[in-house]
């Protein structure tokens, strides 16, 4: 598609789409602790299986695998609140391709890891599997 070429219209089914806005998702707050061995690069692998958010066109659960692995550098992430964050997404609606790059924004703030990678494995809906990948590395 060049440059100048004109997408068509968004939502031509006339969908009532209501995604929670950033600022009203009220997701608990990343906490961290010291990472004792800067300098030395190990990588921390979490999944977690019961991932669960609201499809902002349907309203219905949608349900997948989050696996976010990273490097830390001098701080790493509390296991209890990532727990409680990933959770309290479960009341937001939101789309498959956004979960990430909020977890991914929230995450990197918490923490400033040297890299991080993450993926979003949802759950078959209509016939259709979606997987999100994203990733950061520090500059």
């Amino acid at each position: 598609m060049s440059e100048n070429a004109q997408l068509q219209p968004e939502n031509q089914q006339n969908l009532d789409i209501r995604p929670t806005p950033r600022g009203e998702m009220g997701l608990y707050q990343l906490d961290t602790f010291a990472y004792e061995f800067q300098g030395s690069e190990i990588w921390i692998d979490f999944e977690m299986p019961e991932f669960t958010a609201i499809c902002p066109f349907s309203d219905f659960p949608d349900f997948g695998t989050i696996r976010l692995k990273y490097v830390p550098r001098a701080r790493c992430i509390e296991l209890k609140s990532l727990k409680l964050y990933i959770n309290s997404f479960r009341d937001i609606k939101i789309f498959h391709e956004h979960v990430l790059n909020v977890i991914l924004e929230d995450f990197v703030a918490a923490c400033d890891p040297l890299k991080v990678e993450i993926e979003g494995d949802f759950n078959v809906r209509g016939n259709i599997k979606t997987k999100v990948r994203a990733s950061y590395a520090r500059e």
